[in-house]
């Protein structure tokens, strides 16, 4: 067994990339404060042919420096926009026909191991900032509250592992993974 060389994993150039069919998956960030979180979204979402990257309120957005170290080329393969709220890109993403769902511990939220995404939808995933999460209003605004359950003594995930635990889930679940 040996470690395959950049040439044989075969990736897509940024070209190539920007033309591909996308996930029916977009990502909204609520909030998001630290850069290198923000990078490591951009980062993720290309990884997983991520439809497009909301970058709401305070979020940072490119051209950054600290969002281009974690990020490693990400932002020029990703399309992204910027809202002043989040509830201003839910709006527009809900006149889309987008399912909205956030992540966040509530009650009687669903936990992503029970959440079922229907073949054929689209989904936005909003993601909160580190200290205070998804803002309520933007809870209300959601049709699905989804949490990662979690075994451990701590409370929370990094943003930026939630949301690689929360695509991962969405692709495999939707068959993007197989090409479906």
């Amino acid at each position: 067994m040996k470690k395959l060389s950049m040439e044989e994993l075969n990736r897509l150039s940024v070209e190539e990339f920007k033309k591909i069919e996308k996930s029916p998956l977009v990502i909204v960030l609520d909030n998001v404060r630290s850069l290198n979180n923000v990078g490591s979204v951009f980062r993720t979402a290309d990884a997983f042919l991520i439809e497009k990257i909301y970058l709401c309120g305070i979020t940072g957005t490119p051209p950054n420096r600290e969002i281009q170290k974690t990020a490693l080329g990400a932002t020029e393969s990703m399309e992204w926009t910027y809202a002043p709220t989040t509830l201003e890109a839910l709006e527009t993403l809900k006149s889309s026909g987008y399912t909205l769902c956030a992540f966040e511990q509530v009650e009687h939220s669903l936990s992503l191991d029970e959440f079922k995404p229907e073949k054929g939808e689209k989904y936005a995933l909003v993601f909160g900032n580190e200290v205070f999460g998804v803002e309520d209003e933007v809870i209300q605004a959601c049709d699905h509250i989804i949490e990662i359950p979690q075994l451990g003594t701590k409370h929370s995930l990094n943003i930026s592992v939630s949301l690689g635990i929360a695509v991962w889930d969405f692709v495999s679940k939707m068959g993007v993974l197989k090409g479906n």
